[in-house]
């Protein structure tokens, strides 16, 4: 520890400085005035306490060496502590700015005072390896004759990739869509993600040997089977793209779409690809349905896009400014945290539930249904375009999550409704008919704590098998099922590749 002092010295937490809102709405670039090496970066890393008992690290299920990179970041030894974090995380550049820092919720100093600014000291570690040209591909020291696919170039897809290329392994990794990257790249907008992050690791992974095959959808362009018999061992890691929908009346009306409908044509625009749904908010009322970090991606998106106006809408109250009684230290608390989309605009609706839509010729396009148990019995006509969505207050109910509150519905206007309120589970359908595997209650790909399914050669890894969750825990997922995976096929059953997690482990808890 440098300076046992340090967080007595320093005892104010320095963010980093955001563009002005009027200007940054106007283009597509990181939303941050500042990057990478501050004034300011060293004498923030000397607030780490050095703990004892690191809780930072039981926070992070990537086993991030913290205290040591932190250390290393105040006394500048960038290139120590970029081998110290690579160690650990094979894309700190992803998760040292989209991260949600579960570290720094379990950071020791956060109980009395701001927290170590763990994820920015993360960030600015790997800018500066950059910068400074410490980023090497890193190709294996000998060849195996095995091979693998890969199926999805999502964080966990990506990670297991890279190390069982570094292990010597021949990998393949197919993609469907026309870039690499899954949600990392046609998911997060570029003003919190600049998709040239990720072309850089891609042409590290391509030096060290990781093969690549773009707009090819497994199950059609090539079957299960086939991918199968092909390769030694496969990876799925296909992600968790069914999204939750809403059964309310109206929903089969026009301009209803899923966020991720939205989400990714925005980004092709920026790069002069052609839209898949051409979906776009210039010059429409908006609504939000889903108040997480997609609903809020969606807001900034639309407000670059021209919108009138963004509503989000939310049916959890508003969160506490501070760590709730029932989120102890060192657990995430779901406290409210102004997002930087939140600051350009747009209007938040706390316990706000959806009651139907409402379509744009209200009597030729709506059926009255005597008795009906939906809302106002109103049916809509699939030939209808959404002029509205009635929504209505809600508050904590006895039997049940939420009552809504007589007298509270309204109709807001809509030209434009984005559906956010999550995902379901992987789409297997093809890959049930071709190969079949073992699906948990949750329509989840099942498999045992060394993420292998019911099918032999097989692993899933990120949220195909657990569920939709983080971008670091898709990473530490990949990076744990690349060594289940060289176990497998090593003759000695097996793998000096790290495991930081098991198929099993889960958080103590995750945010929404």
């Amino acid at each position: 520890m440098g300076d046992p002092r340090g967080f007595l010295k320093v005892r104010t937490r320095r963010e980093l400085a955001e563009r002005p809102v009027q200007e940054r709405i106007k283009d597509w670039f990181d939303v941050h005035a500042e990057s990478g090496l501050q004034p300011w970066t060293t004498e923030q890393a000397a607030r780490c306490m050095d703990c004892g008992t690191p809780f930072c690290m039981t926070g992070c299920p990537l086993g991030n060496l913290i205290p040591e990179f932190n250390d290393l970041v105040r006394q500048e030894q960038w290139e120590d502590a970029y081998q110290r974090l690579s160690l650990t995380n094979n894309f700190p550049e992803v998760t040292g700015r989209i991260c949600p820092a579960l570290c720094e919720q379990a950071c020791v100093l956060g109980i009395h005072q701001p927290p170590t600014m763990i994820k920015n000291d993360e960030c600015t570690i790997i800018d500066q390896a950059w910068d400074l040209d410490y980023v090497k591909p890193m190709p294996p020291q000998r060849l195996t004759d095995q091979t693998v696919a890969v199926v999805g170039s999502g964080p966990a897809g990506l990670a297991a990739a890279q190390q069982l290329t570094r292990a010597g392994h021949a990998v393949v990794v197919y993609e469907k869509d026309d870039a690499l990257g899954g949600l990392m790249r046609y998911g997060i907008p570029n003003f919190k993600l600049e998709k040239t992050l990720l072309d850089r690791r891609i042409e590290q992974m391509e030096a060290e040997g990781t093969r690549f095959e773009t707009n090819v959808e497994i199950g059609k362009d090539i079957t299960w089977d086939d991918l199968r018999d092909r390769y030694d061992a496969v990876v799925v890691a296909i992600g968790s793209r069914v999204p939750r929908d809403m059964k309310i009346p109206g929903r089969e009306l026009k301009g209803i779409h899923f966020a991720l409908d939205f989400l990714p044509d925005a980004t092709r625009r920026i790069y002069g690809v052609k839209p898949v749904n051409d979906i776009t908010a210039k010059d429409k009322h908006v609504i939000v349905i889903g108040g997480g970090d997609t609903g809020s991606d969606c807001l900034g998106t639309s407000i670059r896009q021209g919108a009138k106006d963004v509503t989000v809408l939310q049916i959890m109250p508003k969160e506490p400014a501070t760590r709730p009684d029932n989120q102890p230290w060192p657990t995430f608390a779901r406290t409210y945290q102004k997002t930087t989309s939140m600051a350009e605009g747009g209007e938040y609706l706390y316990s706000t539930d959806s009651v139907n839509f409402i379509g744009s010729d209200e009597e030729q396009e709506r059926v009255h249904v005597e008795n009906s148990t939906t809302a106002e019995g109103f049916i809509a006509d699939e030939t209808g375009h959404v002029t509205g969505l009635k929504v209505v207050s809600v508050a904590p109910g006895e039997n049940g999550p939420f009552t809504r509150q007589p007298g509270t519905e309204r109709v807001l206007p809509a030209d434009l409704v984005l559906i956010s309120v999550g995902f379901l589970h992987p789409d297997t359908t093809t890959m049930l008919d071709q190969l079949p595997v073992d699906l948990d209650k949750r329509g989840n790909i099942a498999r045992n704590d060394k993420f292998a399914t019911s099918q032999d050669g097989v692993f899933v890894c990120g949220d195909a098998g657990r569920g939709q969750s983080l971008v670091v825990w898709a990473i530490a997922e990949g990076r744990s099922c690349a060594a289940a995976v060289d176990e497998y096929l090593s003759s000695e059953h097996v793998s000096e590749l790290p495991a930081p997690i098991t198929a099993s482990q889960r958080p103590m808890m995750l945010p929404r």
